[in-house]
């Protein structure tokens, strides 16, 4: 039997070891919450009283006593955590300390001043208006021009993002740090970023200086047209402007704000459109450029158009809307298109969405769409998962894109575009395959007449093979098929078409969905120990491809590796631990794909 001073001995050990994981879980919560300062300051203090009085007082007293302790300790914490919330703050134009103002920009929609990078070769514009707040009675309506304001415009923090549903603040810093790996420590970014139905603003970043007839890359974000923001720090304009492009992108309706189609809303439009509202704003976006991007030293007549995942997917179908005609050049398509017989994902036909948007207002129990006005945004905001498509609306889209290249419909003189090895990774993170559930998983996308075939294509006999080939199919169902589509297409129309492969490896995404952008927008930074000497290598490579193409319209110079266009979608360019031509993967697949969609060969429209 324990003696009474072994028994306050283990006692006295045990709290220390129980207030010692508290404390850790309380301040870990501080930190992933993005909590502000006094809350770190005021659990300090709590922290080190609490120990001070157990260890004088409460030790030694009786076990109702300590049971108070521990919750008066437990309440303060709760009360440091709601004092230090993190403040909702606008996203700065530059990340770091700026190295000062611009001098004044003179456009036709008013006067503006930038900031300029900590280095001071960039400048950077930000939130600057294109369209009136598309809110109240605008919106699910064309965008209306931005009217010119008076004065000067300090353009120098992000505007909200677009209205959508967010994690939470512990979840975002979590998926940081499973999924991205590269969470850091900072009280620099204890806010949280705004979100709004007032979005519709666009950034630019140029180089420094007087400069003019500059090449433009106009960017569109992905996020399933559910999500996203235009100031992530992968697809930032810092590098590219660094390389003498004028980069701009903007932020657009998201989700059911962006793609909800109803006849009544159709009939109200005097363009008779409704359901491509996200479109719609992004043409607008790049009438702004049209007009205005002269005075900041680029070429209006110069004009290249990118988009990763599904900002790709509106490139590709802005490149067969006539209402885009004569605002770009070119395209750069990174992981997603919607130009197959049957996009997989991001489209939709009138009849479905029409379908979608009556079960919507039942869910909210209203019978119009002037009803839904009325709701607030907030609450709109949970049919993201309904309404992400894009739509034929006989105004911005007068018919599939497939159909259009069919014909020689097309908008762009040239193509960049492709796809990463790891696509799926990501999106089956949780629903892996295995002996058990594979076949069914193969039954999910494919008609029954082709499943045997694929079966036969990927057979697999272990755990892993099932686990290997299902994200192979994923990744070639959803995302590299309709690039296969595209490129073809490109070469009937006589469209040079430069398509990568990118296959890198490294401490971060690696070649997961959207890991290619940190290297080709040349933003890998300095410090991070997640990329390697090898990485910043293809980084420097891939930024001039880039920049090449943005220019002329071939990727080709600097000494670089030859990329040859494509001509027949049986080669491609791999972009990776080697810069080389490879035969293309996934042809097998392909092919079955052709036959279950019906991709017919293109008549040559040259």
């Amino acid at each position: 039997m324990e003696t009474k001073p072994e028994t306050h001995k283990k006692r006295g050990f045990m709290w220390i070891i129980f207030l010692i994981i508290l404390a850790l879980l309380f301040f870990a919560t501080l930190e992933l919450g993005k909590h502000t300062l006094p809350g770190w300051i005021l659990g300090a203090v709590v922290t080190i009283a609490f120990f001070l009085v157990w260890k004088k007082v409460l030790g030694n007293s009786v076990w109702w006593a300590r049971c108070i302790g521990w919750a008066g300790l437990a309440a303060w914490y709760a009360i440091a955590l709601i004092i230090s919330k993190p403040p909702v703050k606008a996203v700065p134009a530059v990340s770091g300390k700026s190295s000062g103002i611009t001098d004044v920009i003179h456009t036709p929609s008013g006067d503006l001043t930038g900031v300029l990078s900590e280095d001071g070769k960039v400048e950077v514009y930000a939130g600057i208006p294109y369209a009136e707040p598309p809110v109240g009675n605008l919106r699910w309506r064309e965008p209306h021009p931005a009217k010119p304001w008076d004065g000067v415009l300090a353009a120098d923090h992000f505007a909200p993002m677009s209205m959508q549903v967010r994690n939470s603040v512990i979840m975002n810093s979590l998926v940081q740090i499973i999924g991205y790996h590269d969470y850091k420590f900072s009280f620099e970014d204890n806010y949280i970023e705004p979100v709004s139905e007032d979005s519709l603003y666009l950034n630019i970043w140029k180089p420094a200086g007087d400069v003019s007839n500059l090449p433009v890359l106009v960017y569109i974000h992905g996020g399933s047209l559910q999500t996203g923001q235009p100031w992530y720090q992968d697809y930032s304009g810092i590098g590219l402007a660094r390389e003498g492009v004028i980069v701009v992108n903007m932020g657009y309706r998201l989700g059911i704000f962006g793609f909800y189609a109803d006849p009544v809303l159709a009939s109200e439009s005097p363009n008779g459109t409704t359901g491509n509202y996200g479109l719609l704003d992004q043409i607008m976006a790049l009438q702004w450029v049209h007009d205005n991007i002269a005075a900041f030293g680029g070429d209006p007549n110069n004009v290249t158009l990118a988009g990763e995942s599904a900002g790709s997917a509106c490139v590709s179908a802005l490149s067969t809307s006539p209402l885009a005609k004569s605002l770009f050049r070119r395209v750069v398509g990174e992981s997603s298109t919607v130009t197959a017989p049957k996009p997989a994902h991001s489209f939709r036909l009138p009849d479905e969405a029409y379908k979608t948007a009556e079960e919507t207002k039942k869910r909210f129990k209203v019978s119009s769409a002037e009803e839904l006005r009325n709701i607030p945004a907030e609450k709109l905001a949970s049919e993201m998962n309904y309404h992400h498509h894009i739509t034929i609306d006989g105004y911005v889209l007068t018919e599939t894109p497939y159909e259009s290249y069919a014909k020689g419909i097309h908008n762009e003189e040239a193509q960049f575009h492709g796809f990463n090895r790891e696509e799926s990774a990501p999106f089956i993170l949780f629903s892996q395959a295995n002996l058990k559930n594979y076949e069914k998983y193969v039954h999910m996308l494919f008609d029954e007449p082709y499943v045997a075939r694929v079966l036969d294509l990927y057979p697999a006999s272990t755990n892993e093979e099932a686990k290997r080939n299902w994200a192979d199919i994923y990744t070639v169902y959803y995302f590299t098929y309709g690039h296969y589509c595209w490129e073809r297409q490109a070469a009937a129309n006589g469209i040079p078409a430069y398509v990568y492969h990118f296959t890198k490896d490294n401490g971060r995404l690696g070649s997961w969905h959207s890991g290619e952008e940190v290297y080709l927008y040349g933003n890998i930074p300095n410090d991070s120990a997640l990329y390697n000497e090898k990485d910043r290598e293809l980084s420097a490579a891939m930024l001039k491809y880039f920049r090449n193409f943005i220019s002329a319209g071939d990727p080709n110079g600097d000494g670089l590796p030859v990329w040859n266009a494509s001509s027949d979608g049986k080669t491609i360019f791999e972009l990776g631990d080697q810069i080389k031509e490879e035969n293309s993967p996934y042809l097998d697949l392909y092919n079955i794909l052709d036959e279950m969609y019906g991709f017919e060969p293109y008549t040559i429209h040259q």
